[in-house]
């Protein structure tokens, strides 16, 4: 059974994904404007095509070390919860890999590594590409809403 077509991206070794009809673009990286007291890993915002959006690092919302942007780093532009709570994100990944479609991993085959270091909050569901397990991410509780973005804590930070 098949999870459907997701846009595949990277962190360290982890791989990850975002439904791709969530997916509004993906960009180079590129100048951040940085807000006053926002959390680390909520770097700021960015223009895209006349709006402004937010800008989260997935490494520190994993609770990883930050990291000088590659000439691999992408930003995902991507939208966030449905109906009058949604809003359009965006996403700082290490590196964008494919589009691709993921094959569903029984709950039995997912290692137990993966199901302790990645808060089920943000996780929809587990998927496979080509033997390797992929974290399927949770676009609308990501940064659940507009006012809750500042106040999600890194997931390094389990309570």
């Amino acid at each position: 059974m098949t999870i459907g077509t997701v846009v595949t991206f990277s962190m360290n070794d982890a791989l990850f994904a975002l439904p791709v009809a969530r997916v509004q673009e993906i960009l180079d990286a590129r100048t951040i404007a940085p807000l006053p007291n926002a959390p680390d890993y909520l770097l700021g915002l960015i223009d895209v095509r006349g709006a402004s959006v937010a800008v989260v690092d997935l490494r520190r919302l994993m609770g990883e070390p930050p990291r000088e942007d590659t000439q691999d780093t992408r930003i995902i532009v991507f939208h966030a919860g449905d109906g009058p709570d949604g809003f359009v994100a965006a996403l700082r990944t290490d590196r964008v890999i494919e589009v691709a479609e993921l094959d569903e991993a029984p709950a039995g085959e997912v290692p137990i590594s993966d199901r302790l270091q990645w808060r089920a909050r943000i996780v929809e569901e587990i998927g496979r590409r080509e033997g390797a397990f992929v974290s399927v991410l949770d676009s609308g509780r990501l940064l659940a809403q507009p006012a809750a973005a500042a106040a999600i804590e890194p997931l390094g930070a389990a309570t």
